[in-house]
C-alpha cells in the first residue's frame, strides 16, 4: 500500500535546523509542517496537532522520541489513529532526561507497534513492558542515491571550505558525554606525539563545547582541533574526510555512521549497541571497546598509515550499505508493519510522522 504522509517537525524556540530540513523536504517532494513548541505546558501545540490530524483524516501516528510518543497519547483522545513509534535509543543528555526516558518507556506499552533500530533497543523494550509480538527490530537506512560519494577529499574539501593538506579525521555528534569526544581527541593527541600531521573535525553543537575546547588547549593540540558546529552540508564533510571515528559510549544505530560508510569515508567505531550489526571487525571497518583511548589511536594510526586499507575499507562500507541498509529496504519493511496494523482494522491510508 502507498502512504500519504506528513512530517510534523515541533519547533522549539531558535531552533537552527529548520531551514535545512525545509531545504531536504522540497528536495524529496515531502511535506513539512513546522509546529512551534514552547514546553511541556504549551497546549497550542496539542491543538495544534489534533487539528492537523483531523484535517488530513491521519490513520498512523508516528513518533521519534519520548515527546512524540507522549503527545501521541494525548491527540488520540481527540482523533482515533493506531500508533506507531521508533526507538533510536536513550542517552544522557541533562539531569531531566532519565525522567523523560522513564515517560517514554512509560508510553512505548500502550502503542500498537514499537520498531527498533537495534537488537539491544529491541531487548531493552521488552524488558520494559513492550508487547513481543507488537515489537520489530528494523535497522536504520540510508538514501543510497543520495548519500553517494561524487567527489574527491580535495574537492570536497574546497566545497567544504576547509583546506587542508594534513589528514583529516572526523566525527559528528551532540557535544555531550555520551558521545565520548574526550576520549576522541586524548586518541589524537597520543597520533600527533608519534608524528602524524593530521586534523580533527568534529561537526557538532552542545552544552560539552567549552570542555572540549579546555582539553584541546590542556593538550596543546588547539592547533590540530577544529569544533565546527552545525554543518549544514554534510555531504561535503563526510567527502572530505580520510577517516571517520564514532567514539560513543552509548548509541542505538547512528544514521552518522551510515552516512559516513554510503559516502565511502572509512570507519573505525566502539564495539557498543546496533554498530557490530553493521561494522564486521577487518572487513567494512575497524571496532574498539568504549573509553579504550590506547586502542582507538591504534586502530585510527592503522588506517591513517596505509592508504590502500582506507580505500578497502571505503569500498566495503558502501557495499554494506547497499546490501542491506538502504533507506528503501528499510521503508518496505515499515509500510509492511503499516499494512499489518490497517488490515487489522480497515483504517485509512495516510501516516503522520511526528519527530523532534
Amino acid at each position: 500500500m502507498d502512504y500519504d504522509c506528513v512530517c510534523a517537525y515541533l519547533l522549539p524556540p531558535r531552533d537552527p535546523g529548520l531551514d535545512v530540513l525545509q531545504r531536504r523536504a522540497e528536495t524529496a517532494g515531502a511535506r513539512l509542517v513546522a509546529i512551534p513548541d514552547y514546553g511541556p505546558l504549551d497546549l497550542n501545540t496539542v491543538r495544534e496537532m489534533v487539528r492537523l490530524c483531523r484535517t488530513h483524516r491521519v490513520a498512523i501516528w508516528h513518533g521519534h522520541d519520548y515527546k512524540t510518543n507522549a503527545l501521541g497519547l494525548v491527540v488520540q483522545w481527540f482523533w482515533p489513529m493506531k500508533l506507531v513509534t521508533t526507538v533510536h535509543g536513550w542517552v544522557q543528555h541533562t539531569w531531566r532526561t532519565p525522567l523523560y526516558y522513564a515517560i517514554d518507556k512509560f508510553c512505548l506499552r500502550h502503542y500498537d507497534e514499537v520498531i527498533c533500530v537495534s537488537q539491544d533497543l529491541y531487548e531493552e523494550c521488552l524488558r520494559s513492558g513492550c508487547n513481543a509480538r507488537s515489537c520489530h527490530w528494523v535497522h536504520n537506512g540510508i538514501d543510497t542515491n543520495e548519500f553517494r560519494r561524487r567527489r574527491t577529499v580535495t574537492e570536497a574539501r574546497r566545497a567544504f571550505r576547509q583546506q587542508a593538506s594534513r589528514l583529516v579525521i572526523g566525527a559528528m555528534g551532540r557535544l555531550s558525554k555520551e558521545k565520548g569526544f574526550d576520549v576522541l581527541i586524548r586518541a589524537v593527541a597520543r597520533l600527533l606525539n608519534e608524528g602524524f600531521d593530521l586534523e580533527l573535525w568534529i561537526a557538532g553543537e552542545g552544552d560539552q563545547r567549552k570542555e572540549l575546547q579546555a582539553l584541546t588547549d590542556k593538550l596543546g593540540i588547539s592547533q590540530h582541533v577544529k569544533l565546527l558546529g552545525h554543518v549544514n552540508d554534510t555531504q561535503s564533510y563526510f567527502e572530505s574526510l580520510d577517516v571517520f571515528a564514532l567514539s560513543s559510549l552509548r548509541e542505538g544505530l547512528p544514521n552518522v555512521l551510515l552516512e559516513a560508510l554510503a559516502l565511502e569515508a572509512p570507519v573505525v567505531a566502539t564495539r557498543i549497541a546496533g554498530i557490530p550489526s553493521l561494522i564486521q571487525h577487518g572487513e567494512n571497518g575497524l571496532l574498539v571497546e568504549p573509553e579504550d583511548e590506547d586502542a582507538l589511536a591504534a586502530a585510527l594510526g592503522r588506517l591513517l598509515r596505509c592508504t590502500e586499507a582506507r580505500r578497502a575499507y571505503a569500498a566495503a562500507g558502501r557495499r554494506t550499505i547497499e546490501d542491506a541498509f538502504s533507506f528503501e529496504h528499510r521503508m518496505r519493511r515499515i509500510a509492511g508493519i503499516y499494512d499489518a496494523l490497517l488490515a487489522r482494522d480497515h483504517a485509512t491510508d495516510a501516516a503522520l510522522v511526528g519527530s523532534r
